[in-house]
């Protein structure tokens, strides 16, 4: 599972050096003036096998002449919503000041659960400092020094602990979760308004129409499916209102809920480079995918564009070859039931299990087959191999020299586990590791 974290606290308290120490970057521009942070940042990140997607947000302040406060006083309550826990920061030099109480009152009121980051505290000979701060009703306070690094450890052991299932996530469970994504105006709610048979979403020809994520439980063929709306992906360069950086983050966040991402190209304006990114974001998180290219109807009787379109997803979208492809029309509705095969292939792939047996057979006759490179005077050796786990199918290799495996013949492992397995259209991962 995944949990949301958002980083919130007065402006010049340190929360974008936290983020750039937790998210190992520099994503967060830092300085010494107060409110450079005007929008969230989000980063993805991986704490002990735990995925994190972790949000920073604007500085939290007493209205002013600014205008903009306003606005970036409802990013941070915005975020703090989609929260499932929030690292509060506060300047353990400065002690309390009364942006530190509205926010921790904000919070309370809310029942989020609350981890208080008292910053600047560069040592332990200063950690008498945060005993004050327990004023503010936050029973998990914790010392840090985000520029220097202590105390970071022990914050993020803390926010790992007890991270338990949503209530969400368990009520959808035994269901096909499916996330449709894709550039704004491609079609995504109008496509699920045709599989429903219903105008269950807002559909508009003004792009951005739909602002948030939309759950809808759904059934066909006698399975269950969760159907996941969510707002369009826009290339990062025009994302300018503040509203559609929370769409962005809420819907990357449907991917890490979702078994299979449907993601959907406009076959009159053809493949993007924002598509990729989008198949990309999907790779990243090992989700099953299938390529529903939607307004196929506008390209009928036109071989030469429909030949460019296929050149081009051929092209721009080779490392997501795997995924199968339907091409649909929401508006006339001619293939979109059909695209529930595709759904139930890829997500019988994702989530095969295979006998550890068949695994060490198959990779015996791959080794037979090809043999490991020679490094030296080494030899790769494969003592035994394991399916580790599914959703996306991950298979664990025990060799003597991890280090000598070439990315060209792991590459050819994973080729062969596809074809040997019939995993033709699910992502797969091949770990290597060294027998201790």
């Amino acid at each position: 599972m995944t949990a949301t974290i958002v980083i919130v606290g007065r402006p010049n308290v340190g929360k974008s050096t936290l983020f750039n120490r937790i998210t190992k970057s520099r994503n967060a521009l830092v300085d010494d003036r107060p409110g450079i942070t005007r929008d969230r940042l989000y980063a993805s990140i991986n704490h002990d096998g735990i995925p994190l997607p972790l949000v920073d947000t604007g500085g939290f302040e007493e209205l002013g002449q600014d205008p903009l406060i306003k606005k970036v006083k409802d990013q941070v309550k915005m975020a703090i919503e989609e929260a499932d826990r929030v690292i509060l920061v506060v300047d353990g030099r400065q002690g309390i000041m009364p942006g530190d109480e509205e926010i921790a009152g904000l919070l309370r009121r809310g029942q989020r659960e609350v981890l208080l980051a008292v910053n600047k505290i560069d040592g332990p000979e200063l950690d008498h400092l945060i005993h004050d701060f327990y004023r503010l009703g936050v029973a998990s306070v914790y010392p840090v020094s985000a520029a220097h690094g202590y105390g970071i450890r022990s914050l993020m052991e803390g926010l790992v602990t007890n991270l338990t299932e949503s209530a969400k996530e368990r009520e959808d469970e035994g269901r096909i979760r499916v996330a449709v994504l894709g550039r704004p105006n491609c079609g995504k709610s109008s496509l699920i308004n045709r599989i429903l048979g219903l105008d269950r979403l807002v559909v508009s020809e003004i792009p951005g129409t739909t602002r948030d994520a939309v759950d809808t439980p759904f059934s066909y063929n006698e399975k269950d499916y969760l159907l996941i709306d969510t707002a369009g992906i826009r290339r990062k360069g025009k994302v300018k209102k503040k509203i559609e950086k929370f769409s962005v983050i809420k819907a990357l966040k449907s991917l890490d809920r979702c078994h299979v991402a449907a993601i959907l190209i406009d076959a009159a304006e053809g493949v993007s480079e924002q598509d990729a990114h989008i198949c990309g974001y999907a790779l990243e998180r090992g989700r099953g995918v299938v390529l529903v290219v939607n307004k196929w109807d506008l390209l009928k009787g036109d071989a030469e564009k429909k030949k460019q379109l296929d050149n081009a997803i051929d092209r721009q979208l080779q490392f997501i070859s795997f995924a199968p492809r339907i091409n649909l029309s929401a508006l006339t509705g001619e293939r979109v039931m059909k695209l529930f095969n595709k759904i139930d292939l890829v997500y019988d792939q994702f989530s095969r299990r295979i006998s550890t047996s068949s695994v060490n057979k198959a990779i015996q006759k791959m080794i037979e087959k090809h043999p490991p490179p020679v490094a030296g005077r080494g030899r790769l050796k494969f003592f035994y191999a394991t399916q580790a786990r599914v959703r996306p199918p991950t298979f664990v290799a025990f060799v003597n020299r991890p280090d000598m495996v070439h990315f060209s013949y792991e590459r050819f492992l994973i080729n062969q586990l596809r074809e040997h397995f019939k995993l033709n259209h699910t992502p797969i991962k091949l770990k290597l590791k060294k027998r201790g």
